[in-house]
C-alpha cells in the first residue's frame, strides 16, 4: 500500500471518529486523570518508603497515607473499567455507522452490482472486515491522545525533581513510535493481503456450502476438498504473517523501554553511591526522588508501550478500509435517484428509443433497442440465456446504466424518484426470496398498517389461504423458504406482490420450478391481477403466450422480433424455432408420464 492511499485511508477512519467524539473524549479524559492520580500514588508510595528507611518513622503513623494510597488505587482502577466502557461504546457507534453506510451503497447499487460477487465477499466485507475496525475507534485512536499527554504530564512533574531522569525520558521516548512507523508499513501491506485471502475464502466455502448437493450428484467432493484447502492454506500464511510482524513489533518495543528503564535505574544507582553527582540541581539525589522517578518511569513508557501494542489494530483498520472504502466510492451516478414522481400511475407506459444497456463498470450488455410497453396491455419478453433480458429487466427497475432514451410515462428514467417508481411495481421471480420469520412478515415485508383483512384477502386471490389457513400467518418460515414447499413459496410471493398492488407487474419465469397444479393456481391468480394493468412477463415457456399482446424476441443484446403469438408462429425466425424446441419437449415429456 502506497504512502499517499494509506494517508487518504487514515483521513478517513479520523472522520469517522468525529461520530463518536464524545465517547472518545470521555476515554481520553479518564486516562489523563488517572496519569494525574498515578502521580499522587507514586508520590505517596515514595514518601512511606523515605520515611521508613530514612526517617525510620513508626508505621502507626502511616495508616492516613496508606488508606489513602488504597483509595488512589480504588479510583484508577475505576477510571480504567471507565475508559473500556467508552472505547467499547464509541468502537460500537461508529461501525454501526459504517455497516449502514454499506446496506445504503449496496442498496444503491442494486441486485445487478451484488450478483457480480459471491455472497461470502459481501458477508467478509459487512461483518469481520468493519469488526475489524473496533479496536482502532476503541482503543488505538484514545492511546494515540493518552501516549502524548501522559508523558507529557509525568515529565512536568519529574523534571523540577531531577533534569538528568528527565532528559532521559525525553531522549528515549522518540524510540518507540519511530520503530512503530517502520513496522507499520510492512503490517499494513500484510493486513491487506489477509482480508483479500479471507474474501476469497469466504466467497469460496459460501458458494460451495450452497452447491453441496450438485457437488455431490456430479462426484466433485475430492476435487472442491483440495481447492478448499488451497485457500484455507493461502489465508493461514497470511494470517501468520500478520502474527509474525505483531509479535516482532511487540518484543522490540518491550526491549527499548526495559532498556530505558534500566538506563534511568542505573542512574540513580551511582547517584546514591556517589558516582555521579548531577541532574539533583545541587541538592543531591535524595531517596524520595528516586523512587518516586523510578516508580514514574515504567508508567512513563506504559502509554508508548500500549499505543505500539494497538498499532497493529491501527494496521488492521487499513487493511480492512481499504476495500470498504473503494466500495462506497463506486460511482452510482448512472443509477442514481431523480426526483420527478409518477403523477398518473393509473397507467404506466414504458418507451425506449435506441436504448444501450450497460454494466456498472461501463461493460455494454445490450442494445441498441427500442420497444413500447403500452398501458393496460401485457407484453412477453422471451430469448435464449444471454440474450439480455435480465439486462433490459435491470435496466427499467433502476439498477443498470444506460444510453438512448428511457421513458416512463413519458419521463426519463434517470429523473425519476426510483423509490417512488419502484412503489408502482409488483413483482413475481422465479425464485421467490421468503426471509426468516412468519408467514405474515413474508407477506407485508415490514408494512406495519396492513390489516388482517387485506391480507386474507391476497391470501384468496392467490390460492395461498388452502394451506396458510391450515397453518396460521404466524408459521415461521426459516431461511430459503424452509417449511413450505417451492409451489407454496411462490403463492407467498404472489400475495406479497398483490398485497403490493402495482400498476406494473414484472414476472420473471414466475412458473419455471412448479409443479402441474401450482403452476396452473399461480398462472390462474397472475392472469386476475394483471388484467387491465400493464405488464412484462420475462419467460421460456411459449404455449401461454398466444394471449398477450405483445411478444419482443431478443438474442445477442438485440430485438430480433416483435410481434403478437400467431404473428410470430408463422414467421421464419428464432420464435418459431424456440416454439419447435418447446413443443417438442413437451411432447417428450408427455410421452414419458405415459411410460410412468
Amino acid at each position: 500500500m502506497d504512502k499517499n492511499k494509506q494517508r487518504s485511508l487514515n483521513k478517513w477512519l479520523r472522520e469517522q471518529s468525529k461520530l463518536a467524539k464524545r465517547w472518545l473524549l470521555i476515554a481520553v479524559g479518564l486516562g489523563v486523570f488517572s496519569s494525574v492520580l498515578l502521580l499522587g500514588q507514586a508520590a505517596l508510595l515514595a514518601t512511606i518508603l523515605h520515611q521508613l528507611i530514612i526517617e525510620q518513622v513508626d508505621k502507626s503513623t502511616l495508616i492516613g497515607q496508606f488508606a489513602g494510597l488504597a483509595v488512589i488505587i480504588a479510583v484508577r482502577a475505576l477510571c480504567s473499567w471507565g475508559r473500556e466502557i467508552a472505547g467499547y461504546r464509541c468502537g460500537e457507534q461508529i461501525r454501526l455507522y459504517i455497516r449502514q453506510l454499506i446496506l445504503d451503497k449496496l442498496r444503491e447499487l442494486g441486485p445487478a452490482y451484488i450478483k457480480g460477487k459471491p455472497a461470502g465477499t459481501w458477508a467478509t466485507l459487512l461483518l469481520e472486515q468493519v469488526e475489524e475496525m473496533h479496536d482502532f475507534f476503541a482503543r488505538y485512536l484514545p492511546q494515540m491522545s493518552l501516549a502524548v499527554l501522559v508523558p507529557f504530564v509525568i515529565l512536568i512533574v519529574v523534571f523540577p525533581v531531577n533534569w538528568a531522569a528527565g532528559l532521559i525520558f525525553l531522549l528515549t521516548a522518540p524510540l518507540v513510535p519511530l520503530f512503530m512507523a517502520l513496522v507499520g508499513i510492512k503490517a499494513a501491506d500484510a493486513g491487506q493481503k489477509n482480508f483479500k485471502a479471507l474474501q476469497r475464502l469466504s466467497g469460496h466455502f459460501y458458494d460451495r456450502l450452497q452447491s453441496m448437493t450438485t457437488i455431490r450428484l456430479f462426484d466433485r467432493t475430492k476435487a472442491e476438498t483440495e481447492l478448499m484447502k488451497g485457500a484455507s492454506e493461502v489465508f493461514r500464511s497470511r494470517t501468520m504473517e500478520v502474527l509474525r510482524i505483531a509479535f516482532l513489533s511487540s518484543a522490540v518495543l518491550e526491549f527499548f523501554t526495559s532498556i530505558s528503564i534500566a538506563l534511568t535505574a542505573v542512574y540513580f544507582g551511582f547517584a546514591f553511591i556517589g558516582e555521579l553527582n548531577f541532574g539533583g540541581y545541587g541538592a543531591g539525589v535524595t531517596l524520595f526522588a528516586g523512587m518516586f522517578i523510578l516508580i514514574l518511569a515504567p508508567e512513563f513508557y506504559q502509554p508508548l508501550r500500549d499505543l505500539g501494542t494497538f498499532y497493529h489494530a491501527k494496521q488492521q483498520a487499513l487493511g480492512a478500509a481499504e476495500s470498504i472504502v473503494e466500495f462506497l466510492e463506486t460511482d452510482v451516478a448512472s443509477v442514481k435517484s431523480g426526483n420527478t414522481q409518477i403523477t398518473d400511475s393509473n397507467a404506466i407506459t414504458i418507451k425506449a428509443t435506441d436504448l444501450e444497456v450497460f454494466s456498472l463498470e461501463g461493460k455494454k450488455l445490450l442494445g441498441p433497442v427500442s420497444f413500447d410497453i403500452l398501458a393496460h396491455q401485457t407484453t412477453a419478453l422471451v430469448g435464449p440465456s444471454g440474450a439480455g433480458k435480465t439486462s433490459l429487466v435491470n435496466a427499467i427497475l433502476g439498477f443498470l446504466p444506460y444510453q438512448g432514451s428511457l421513458t416512463i410515462n413519458g419521463i426519463e428514467r434517470t429523473e425519476l424518484d426510483l423509490a417512488n417508481w419502484r412503489q408502482h411495481i409488483s413483482w413475481v421471480g422465479q425464485n421467490p426470496l421468503l426471509l426468516h420469520g412468519t408467514i405474515r412478515d413474508n407477506i407485508t415485508l415490514g408494512k406495519q398498517q396492513v390489516s388482517d383483512q387485506a391480507i386474507q384477502t391476497v391470501l384468496e386471490n392467490s390460492f395461498a389461504a388452502e394451506f396458510v389457513n391450515q397453518h396460521g400467518l404466524d408459521y415461521a418460515v426459516s431461511d430459503r423458504s424452509g417449511g413450505l414447499s417451492v409451489g407454496q413459496a411462490q403463492r407467498i410471493a404472489l400475495a406479497r406482490a398483490m398485497l403490493q398492488n402495482g400498476q406494473f407487474w414484472l414476472l420473471d419465469e414466475p412458473t419455471a420450478s412448479l409443479d402441474a397444479r401450482s403452476e396452473r393456481l399461480v398462472t390462474q391468480g397472475l392472469t386476475q391481477q394483471i388484467e387491465d394493468k400493464s405488464a412484462l412477463i420475462v419467460t421460456h415457456q411459449l404455449a401461454p403466450l398466444q394471449s398477450v399482446n405483445q411478444i419482443l424476441v431478443m438474442q445477442d443484446g438485440q430485438i430480433v422480433q416483435a410481434g403478437d403469438f400467431a404473428t410470430l408462429a408463422n414467421e421464419q425466425g428464432l420464435f418459431q424455432q424456440m416454439l419447435s424446441a418447446n413443443q417438442a419437449l413437451s411432447q417428450h415429456n408427455d410421452e414419458g408420464n405415459l411410460d410412468a
